[in-house]
């Protein structure tokens, strides 16, 4: 059985699981299949704010996409979201990919 499936098949049993559903989104880019795992990436951030993991991957999937000022604001709000949880990591990933972009 490959990853996706059986990423889907865990998703059943726990539908909103943000783990399973950002490892869904990672393995959804990976296929080129932008448009699922931007829908994936956008559910979670709506759903969590918290989870932070997420919005470094939406950015760089925005850029890919050509949708530069929203990866923009994606980065800003990971920022924000990053110094709440105390998450300096994170914060340095994200605040490096938007000065990448921004400047």
């Amino acid at each position: 059985m490959d990853r996706i499936a059986r990423i889907l098949e865990f998703l059943e049993k726990q539908p909103k699981d943000n783990f399973l559903r950002h490892a869904l989104a990672l393995e959804y880019t990976k296929l080129d299949k932008d448009a699922e795992a931007k829908a994936l990436f956008l559910d979670i951030l709506t759903e969590s704010p918290d989870y932070v993991g997420s919005y470094y991957h939406l950015g760089k999937l925005l850029e890919k996409l050509g949708e530069t000022n929203a990866a923009i604001e994606w980065y800003e709000k990971g920022m924000a979201a990053a110094k709440t949880a105390k998450d300096q990591h994170a914060y340095n990933e994200l605040q490096a990919a938007y000065e990448d972009l921004a400047y």
